[in-house]
């Protein structure tokens, strides 16, 4: 069974939670007569949580080259570091010196250097005001001057400094505005930069575009911007991504409703202008940019195989007005040929990727024919359903062979291992399935791609029913696993990676992380690696006595620094212990850390190591849930549950003999919301339509799994379109 087969079109809106405060501070003085400095500094307060916070840390040096560089900046609130990647941060009090590494040491003029680190906060967490670079203030503004030819005549120098603080919300922004009077009579030389452009290099290009967003379900969303859920595109929007550190971004664009008909498919002009005005706006925020035909691709390019001639020129059509009004924009303008392409009525996938060749070959051939920046445009080509099947690659390699084009790269499309993907078939947790599923996708085009000088472009990553709509499906632990492993595995096989985001991640009215834990995990993956767990829940039974719980500690190449409850060390030993990578609560800190044992999450605890990202603990308080008697119909029973703080993982479905029940009838385990739903709040799971349309009458044995462990067996029985339920 194809992965592509069974999966259904991510049509979703958007997710909620976070805290960004960005900080953007400049750079000024010389440090001698004969060296330009100056510096900008971009402070970015990347996720907050009770007594923690991620930072990240840009550095632009606007002066002439540095090599080998310290920071320094105090901290206004006593802040402190507590690990960091990429600069060794040594503290002094409130002061901070962070220092570069060996192979970040240079600092070419208008580069930039970035470092992040994971701090501890206690009261508020503003944002440092200022920022020397080896010792020089940064201001944003180029001071001293270039080796002079002649000797300067009297040169006096006077600066005031003007700082500005501002808070909404949770947002700090602070501005350090010098104004300085200066009269000087020199005559210079002055400092050349050059700019090396990544034009004619598809690799340099590709690895330029790392990390990338998708502006998902907008300008493909059926049938205009917003009719999916998601805003009007704005620049705020775009210059929000950009600051997050993504360097480009895919606008997946469909187009089938907004064209006229044959023979001429003309673009309808206020929608193409539309199009160009995110893509300019993309551009002018520092974007690579990635535009395609969206879902064009099931609407009517699938249907070539019956109707080539109209399908050829309409396709033809669109292109060549794609690429006529895009032709002189920008080489970071890059074009994708169609999104997962399909075909309708073929023999099979090797037809599939005959058919494809052709118009990947046609697409090709009719973008260099415009002329332009077109003739060396970086031109992006899928696989058949962009799948990573080596079959598929190997078609595609065909492609590029016969094309022998060197501005060319190779995209597929990646959501994991299907059952983990959607919660089905008991795929619960990032395991082996999981993990040799990923690893052999990326090593397979690594190695039929990048290792020949073909790069690729991960078009599309995350897991299909990750989303803030539907809570529940995928357990954040087990997502924040997986988001690591594909950050680190993509980075090491020199793969960009684009994240598929509809609004599950950044809220884009409100721009900021539903969940900035998440996001912190996956820029961390940019550059780094973090150690997780074997789970971030700790379930400590409500009704019995409290005892030691433990946990496996995945280090990922890190080394374990201890456990925190905020900005408090916990005592390892009395409340702690590690042997090996087994780590292990004491019954004394679990009896404190649940307090009142209420029901639910009563404390929030992190395991801290060498890099990366934090590993939080939740401690639960639960007791078994509890079910009782229904009756109701097909089209809708509801099982009344009370889940005393536990949650439900999966459910699985069996007739009397022991066979599966309901849909996907190869495995007991049935697909969690879309044939099932569990709602806390309201104290109940419902068994949809979906799946009593394939349930017999008679007995069906429910067994529901919930994360503590606690499994639940409860019996229902159909008639027609009858059904009772009870405990058993």
């Amino acid at each position: 069974m194809k992965l592509h087969d069974m999966r259904r079109p991510r049509w979703r809106t958007t997710m909620v939670a976070a805290s960004v405060a960005t900080v953007l501070v400049a750079g000024m003085p010389a440090e001698s007569a004969d060296a330009v400095t100056g510096c900008r500094v971009g402070y970015t307060t990347t996720a907050q949580w009770p007594g923690g916070f991620v930072a990240d840390v840009a550095v632009t040096n606007l002066g002439d080259p540095v090599h080998g560089w310290t920071l320094a900046w105090t901290f206004p609130s006593g802040q402190q570091v507590t690990q960091a990647w990429n600069a060794t941060i040594t503290p002094s009090g409130s002061r901070v010196t962070a220092t570069n590494l060996s192979y970040n040491a240079a600092i070419p003029t208008d580069a930039t250097v970035s470092f992040g680190f994971v701090g501890a906060w206690s009261g508020t967490n503003p944002a440092p005001t200022s920022f020397t670079l080896n010792g020089t203030t940064c201001t944003g503004d180029v001071g001293g001057s270039t080796t002079t030819t002649t000797s300067p005549t009297t040169t006096t120098t006077s600066t005031r400094t003007t700082t500005t603080t501002r808070t909404t919300g949770t947002t700090t922004t602070t501005t350090t505005t010098p104004t300085t009077t200066t009269t000087t009579t020199t005559t210079t030389t002055p400092t050349t930069t050059t700019t090396t452009s990544q034009a004619g290099n598809a690799m340099a290009t590709v690895r330029a575009m790392q990390p990338g967003w998708n502006l998902g379900n907008t300008l493909d969303a059926i049938p205009d911007e917003t009719a999916w859920g998601n805003p009007l595109t704005t620049r705020a929007l775009l210059h929000h991504v950009r600051s997050q550190g993504y360097n480009s971004i895919r606008l997946p664009v469909t187009w089938s409703n907004h064209h006229g008909p044959a023979p001429d498919y003309t673009i309808d002009a206020a929608w193409l202008a539309r199009v160009r005005e995110i893509v300019d706006m993309s551009l002018d925020e520092g974007f690579y940019v990635m535009l395609n035909l969206h879902h064009d691709s099931w609407q009517w390019i699938n249907t070539y195989p019956g109707d080539r001639a109209t399908v050829l020129a309409r396709y033809r059509a669109l292109w060549n007005q794609l690429a006529t009004t895009f032709r002189d924009h920008s080489p970071r303008l890059v074009f994708e040929s169609i999104n997962e392409p399909q075909f309708t009525g073929t023999s099979g996938d090797e037809q599939g990727d005959a058919l494809l060749h052709e118009l990947n070959v046609e697409f090709v051939h009719l973008v260099r024919g415009t002329g332009g920046p077109n003739a060396t445009r970086l031109l992006v080509l899928p696989t058949l359903h962009t799948n990573a099947d080596q079959a598929r690659l190997d078609a595609l390699t065909a492609t590029f062979a016969e094309l022998r084009d060197a501005n060319l790269a190779a995209t597929v499309h990646f959501y994991g291992w299907w059952p983990f993907s959607v919660n089905i078939a008991g795929g619960t947790r990032y395991d082996d399935n999981v993990e040799q599923d990923l690893l052999g996708t990326f090593d397979r085009v690594h190695t039929t791609f990048v290792s020949r000088g073909i790069p690729v472009v991960i078009g599309e990553w995350a897991l299909l029913n990750w989303d803030h709509t539907r809570p529940g499906i995928i357990e954040r632990g087990e997502f924040l696993k997986f988001v690591e492993a594909v950050g680190y595995h993509a980075r090491i096989r020199d793969l960009t990676t684009m994240v598929w985001d509809a609004g599950q991640f950044l809220n884009r009215t409100e721009l900021r992380w539903r969940d900035p834990g998440v996001f912190a995990m996956m820029r961390a993956g940019w550059t780094t690696r973090s150690g997780t767990a074997s789970s971030d829940q700790v379930y400590v039974p409500r009704g019995s006595t409290v005892t030691g719980r433990t946990l496996t500690l995945n280090l990922n190449g890190t080394s374990f620094q201890g456990l925190w409850q905020g900005s408090t060390e916990l005592a390892r030993g009395a409340d702690y212990t590690v042997s090996g990578t087994t780590l292990t609560l004491t019954p004394t800190a679990l009896t404190r850390l649940v307090g009142d044992r209420a029901y639910g999450v009563r404390a929030g605890i992190e395991a801290r190591f060498s890099q990366g990202v934090p590993w939080r603990i939740d401690i639960i308080s639960y007791d078994p849930p509890t079910q009782a008697a229904a009756t109701g119909t097909t089209n809708s029973f509801v099982i009344p549950t009370s889940f005393r703080g536990d949650q439900l993982a999966t459910m699985e479905a069996v007739y009397a003999d022991g066979s599966p029940a309901g849909p996907a009838s190869w495995t007991p385990y049935k697909e969690f919301w879309q044939h099932f739903q569990p709602d806390d709040a309201a104290g109940t799971i419902t068994l949809k339509p979906e799946f009593f349309a394939e349930v017999h009458d008679g007995t069906v044995t429910l067994t529901f799994h919930f994360w503590s462990g606690t499994r639940i067996t409860y019996r229902i029985t159909r008639s027609g379109t009858s059904v009772t339920g009870s405990t058993t």
